[in-house]
Protein backbone atom coordinates (compact mmCIF):
# COMPACT_ATOMS: atom_id res chain seq x y z
CA UNK A 1 0.00 0.00 0.00
CA UNK A 2 2.71 2.48 0.97
CA UNK A 3 4.81 1.50 -2.03
CA UNK A 4 1.87 2.42 -4.28
CA UNK A 5 1.55 5.79 -2.53
CA UNK A 6 5.30 6.47 -2.64
CA UNK A 7 5.08 7.78 -6.20
CA UNK A 8 4.24 11.53 -6.22
CA UNK A 9 1.81 11.19 -9.16
CA UNK A 10 -0.05 8.30 -7.51
CA UNK A 11 -0.20 10.16 -4.20
CA UNK A 12 -1.62 13.19 -6.00
CA UNK A 13 -4.21 11.07 -7.86
CA UNK A 14 -5.23 9.32 -4.62
CA UNK A 15 -5.54 12.68 -2.87
CA UNK A 16 -7.60 14.16 -5.72
CA UNK A 17 -10.03 11.24 -5.64
CA UNK A 18 -10.27 11.19 -1.84
CA UNK A 19 -10.98 14.93 -1.68
CA UNK A 20 -13.46 14.90 -4.58
CA UNK A 21 -17.17 15.08 -3.74
CA UNK A 22 -18.27 11.72 -2.39
CA UNK A 23 -14.72 10.35 -2.48
CA UNK A 24 -15.26 9.45 -6.13
CA UNK A 25 -14.00 11.03 -9.35
CA UNK A 26 -14.13 10.43 -13.06
CA UNK A 27 -10.76 9.90 -14.68
CA UNK A 28 -11.73 12.74 -17.02
CA UNK A 29 -11.83 15.13 -14.02
CA UNK A 30 -8.52 14.16 -12.44
CA UNK A 31 -6.30 13.61 -15.50
CA UNK A 32 -5.78 17.34 -16.21
CA UNK A 33 -4.54 17.90 -12.63
CA UNK A 34 -1.36 15.86 -13.18
CA UNK A 35 1.29 16.60 -15.78
CA UNK A 36 1.51 13.14 -17.34
CA UNK A 37 -0.11 11.49 -20.35
CA UNK A 38 -3.52 9.81 -20.09
CA UNK A 39 -2.02 6.30 -20.52
CA UNK A 40 0.34 7.08 -17.62
CA UNK A 41 -2.59 8.24 -15.48
CA UNK A 42 -4.37 4.97 -16.28
CA UNK A 43 -1.28 2.98 -15.30
CA UNK A 44 -0.98 4.80 -11.96
CA UNK A 45 -4.68 4.30 -11.21
CA UNK A 46 -4.29 0.60 -12.03
CA UNK A 47 -1.42 0.36 -9.51
CA UNK A 48 -3.51 2.11 -6.84
CA UNK A 49 -6.40 -0.24 -7.53
CA UNK A 50 -4.15 -3.33 -7.38
CA UNK A 51 -2.83 -2.10 -4.01
CA UNK A 52 -6.38 -2.08 -2.65
CA UNK A 53 -6.58 1.70 -2.35
CA UNK A 54 -9.19 2.32 -5.06
CA UNK A 55 -12.16 0.70 -6.69
CA UNK A 56 -13.48 1.57 -10.14
CA UNK A 57 -16.66 1.45 -12.16
CA UNK A 58 -17.08 2.02 -15.88
CA UNK A 59 -19.91 4.40 -16.76
CA UNK A 60 -20.27 4.75 -20.49
CA UNK A 61 -16.87 5.61 -21.92
CA UNK A 62 -15.42 6.91 -18.62
CA UNK A 63 -14.11 5.11 -15.57
CA UNK A 64 -15.00 6.47 -12.15
CA UNK A 65 -12.63 5.75 -9.26
CA UNK A 66 -13.43 5.83 -5.58
CA UNK A 67 -11.34 5.51 -2.46
CA UNK A 68 -12.22 2.44 -0.44
CA UNK A 69 -13.52 3.75 2.92
CA UNK A 70 -11.98 0.93 4.95
CA UNK A 71 -8.58 1.59 3.38
CA UNK A 72 -8.85 5.31 4.06
CA UNK A 73 -9.80 4.59 7.69
CA UNK A 74 -6.80 2.27 8.06
CA UNK A 75 -4.44 4.88 6.58
CA UNK A 76 -5.88 7.52 8.91
CA UNK A 77 -5.24 5.28 11.92
CA UNK A 78 -1.70 4.39 10.85
CA UNK A 79 -0.74 7.97 10.04
CA UNK A 80 -2.41 9.60 13.06
CA UNK A 81 -0.09 11.76 15.16
CA UNK A 82 1.18 10.09 18.33
CA UNK A 83 -0.96 12.47 20.45
CA UNK A 84 -4.06 10.97 18.81
CA UNK A 85 -2.94 7.36 19.30
CA UNK A 86 -4.65 5.19 21.91
CA UNK A 87 -2.81 5.17 25.30
CA UNK A 88 -1.43 1.65 24.74
CA UNK A 89 0.36 2.86 21.59
CA UNK A 90 1.84 6.14 22.92
CA UNK A 91 5.45 6.15 23.99
CA UNK A 92 5.78 6.21 27.76
CA UNK A 93 6.87 9.53 29.26
CA UNK A 94 8.39 7.63 32.20
CA UNK A 95 10.83 5.84 29.90
CA UNK A 96 12.06 9.07 28.30
CA UNK A 97 15.17 10.72 29.69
Amino acid sequence: MFKALSDPVRLRLFSLIASHAGGEACVCDISPAVDVSQPTVSHHLKVLKAAGLLDSERRGSWVHYRVLPETLAMLTTILAPVDDAPPAVRPSAAGAS
